[in-house]
């Protein structure tokens, strides 16, 4: 291998490592929050995710630790019973655990001759007494069924309806997905709010980038450098304001008042988009067009609107992942009367901050329809990042 190609690898490494840091920084997070969404509550609280990737045999610390006294079964001691709940109760996380350890018994050290066990140790032995001295499974689907229903019981929603103590607006079937606290409803406001709040400003754009790129009127230029400054207004600001207007106009609640408020927003970096991809068109194009007899309707019908594709699928990929996944306007202005999918996410925490494992699972379902439309649109994508290669 020559000097030159050596130079040219060595190039590149800053911009390797650069992507592979990238990487780790998103992946490892998203990856431990997909894990945590699968797994028990009782695990969740009492070890961190990556211990999944561990040794199966969830025994081991306790075995080592504590089965010469306890026994095995945890039973070997009357008065110090490792089965009865109570007791179990008392040391569900490793703090509590190892504070108990370090205690003397009759004077006498509570290991014994035996270390301490490691932080780590601790919280594996009391996930091990906390489950019932059994090895469950690492994995469940608990947590996504109680997101899809809103469950907020001390037990999980399967358990409570085998059970028969699930609340009494609970049917335990399918149709509990729809209740007010489930996320069938939410999912279907969503829809609601995200189609059109998609569709109406990708609409007035293409057709107000149309008219910026290829009209000659008095104040172009003006107008559209007000436009462009009109993205930087903070969304905050007009809350408001907006609010005010909405509820003398009965518009405060109802879904054509978030239409209009998302519109309002994305119109000025939406026609940004739109005039600027449109510029790059060749002039010879419409000029023959016009040439034909074409009005500019028809221009914007046959020409436009087929080659501005790849920009028009940015700009919804773009919109209806803000609009998605949008928690502030859907709050002031529709509330919990009419909740979409962020709003019941959000409320699935409670104020203790417990159950998080069943927020985790609810993101991630409500992850996948934004996934499929951008893959969906990809290519579109692609195509749109590359229209300056667009030659007349």
């Amino acid at each position: 291998m020559n000097k030159a190609k050596i130079n040219k690898l060595l190039n590149r490494v800053p911009i390797h490592l650069i992507v592979i840091l990238t990487l780790i920084i998103w992946i490892v997070p998203t990856v431990g929050l997909l894990v945590t969404s699968l797994r028990p509550p009782e695990a969740v609280r009492s070890t961190g995710w990556w211990t999944v990737f561990a040794s199966q045999d969830a025994s081991a610390p306790y075995t080592q630790s504590c089965a010469e006294c306890h026994g095995a079964d945890g039973a070997a001691l009357p008065q110090a019973n490792l089965t009865d709940p109570d007791l179990i109760a008392k040391y569900p996380r490793s703090l509590q655990l190892l504070a108990m350890l370090r205690k003397d018994i009759n004077g006498q050290p509570h290991m014994g001759a035996r270390p301490l066990p490691s932080a780590q140790e601790a919280a594996d032995i009391a996930a091990y007494l906390t489950q019932g001295n059994q090895t469950e499974s690492r994995f469940t689907m608990n947590n996504y069924i109680d997101a899809l229903v809103g469950y907020r019981g001390d037990n999980n929603y399967r358990a409570d309806c085998a059970a028969g103590t699930q609340p009494p607006d609970l049917k335990c079937n399918l149709s509990d997905i729809l209740n007010p606290r489930g996320m069938g409803r939410a999912f279907v406001n969503s829809l609601l709010v995200t189609i059109p709040a998609t569709f109406i400003p990708i609409l007035f754009a293409a057709l107000a980038g149309y008219a910026f790129a290829w009209l000659d009127f008095k104040g172009r230029f003006l107008l559209f450098a007000i436009l462009v400054g009109l993205q930087v207004v903070p969304l905050q600001m007009t809350l408001v304001p907006i609010s005010r207007f909405y509820a003398q106009t009965g518009l405060n609640g109802t879904f054509l008042g978030v239409w209009l408020f998302h519109t309002g927003f994305g119109m000025p970096y939406a026609i940004y988009l739109m005039r600027n991809f449109l510029g790059t068109l060749p002039r010879d194009l419409f000029e023959s067009a016009y040439l034909d007899g074409a009005s500019h309707w028809t221009a914007f019908r046959q020409l436009v609107i087929p080659l501005a594709m790849p920009a028009i699928a940015s700009l919804g990929i773009f919109q209806f992942l803000w609009v998605w996944n949008d928690l502030l306007v859907a709050l002031v202005f529709l509330g919990g009367t009419t909740p979409v999918m962020t709003y019941q996410i959000s409320n699935m925490v409670t104020s203790l901050g417990s159950g998080w494992q069943v927020l985790t699972a609810a993101a991630f379902l409500s992850m996948l329809l934004p996934m499929i439309v951008f893959f969906s649109l990809q290519r579109y994508f692609v195509r749109g990042m590359l229209a300056g290669a667009v030659k007349g």
